[in-house]
């Protein structure tokens, strides 16, 4: 039996296409009680290429204290093809891990802010001022040799210590980011607690205050199912980059409210019935998502993937 795959119907309104970030080999698996070795974290990135997907996060250079589900980063670049047309970000947090990407031949890296203080302490260890100072004298460095940045901003649609988030404080955060030299900007719902409305408002102010709609991607968790009418709306404004975790994998380890990312098999579902073109075989991957959650002994959230895989 051939695969179903939504109707398509196309809104003139929407953008042509979608680029997708995938996220599950490091914001997703540095949620999990269990420590994937390298090895099969380069097999898993390595099937997520296969499906068509052209941008993988594929680990972070921090402190194996810190994360130890992403020790071992260098070993998974080692074993990637650097020169293909996929591109491999990794997280570094400070210059020790800039250099050790560097080192490992990583092409693409990305820095992390907080919008909030609470947060900002309670992930980064220290106060904005002095982490979103780091984060910017990271991002020049890497410009500098020659490196693609991508800038994340967390706790962007609310807060669990401090609560409400002002929009405009999500504009200052964006504009230092692109003054340092990042290429676009993730916009973390990283509690999961918007709504489609509060999604158009921050972009909106964003657009207003000058920032590129090309340079805006968005981040969405699906805590309280809201993410893909979230995304609908960021598609609405002409957003046109997504994160999301195969068979809707992730969360975040340092707020505990926060359940998995949005599922790429559920995005592409959507993006698919609305005639919007991303070159990625659902198929695929959802069959990597369940290849996944075997290795992690346990089932993914992903509706998508259960409907394609038992069809």
């Amino acid at each position: 039996m051939a695969t179903l795959l939504p109707q398509r119907f196309g809104m003139d309104s929407l953008p042509d296409t979608v680029r997708i970030c995938e996220v599950s080999p490091r914001d997703g698996l540095q949620a999990e009680a269990l420590t994937l070795s390298p090895e099969l974290r380069a097999q898993l990135i390595t099937r997520l290429a296969a499906t068509g997907l052209t941008q993988i996060e594929a680990g972070s250079f921090v402190s194996p204290r810190a994360v130890p589900q992403m020790s071992g980063t260098a070993e998974v670049l080692a074993a990637l093809d650097l020169d293909a047309h996929v591109s491999y970000p990794v997280l570094v947090p400070n210059h020790r891990g800039l250099e050790d990407a560097r080192a490992a031949g990583a092409q693409d890296v990305a820095v992390f802010i907080s919008v909030t203080d609470a947060f900002s302490r309670a992930n980064l260890g220290d106060g904005l001022e002095v982490t979103t100072a780091r984060a910017h004298e990271v991002a020049r460095s890497a410009v500098a040799s020659g490196m693609r940045v991508r800038g994340y901003l967390s706790m962007v649609f609310g807060d669990p210590w401090e609560g409400s988030v002002d929009p405009q404080r999500v504009v200052t955060a964006a504009l230092g980011l692109l003054e340092a030299g990042c290429a676009s900007l993730s916009l973390g719902d990283t509690i999961g607690t918007a709504t489609p409305g509060h999604v158009s408002a921050v972009i909106e102010a964003l657009l207003a205050a000058g920032v590129p709609v090309e340079a805006i991607a968005l981040h969405t968790h699906n805590t309280y199912g809201q993410a893909l009418a979230n995304v609908y709306a960021a598609l609405q404004l002409g957003v046109s980059e997504f994160d999301s975790a195969a068979g809707g994998l992730g969360g975040c380890p340092f707020a505990g409210s926060a359940t998995g990312n949005l599922a790429t098999e559920d995005l592409l579902w959507m993006l698919q019935g609305l005639g919007i073109d991303t070159g990625i075989d659902m198929r695929a991957l959802a069959e990597t998502s369940h290849w996944l959650a075997a290795q992690l002994d346990r089932r993914l959230p992903s509706a998508t993937s259960s409907a394609i895989v038992h069809q």
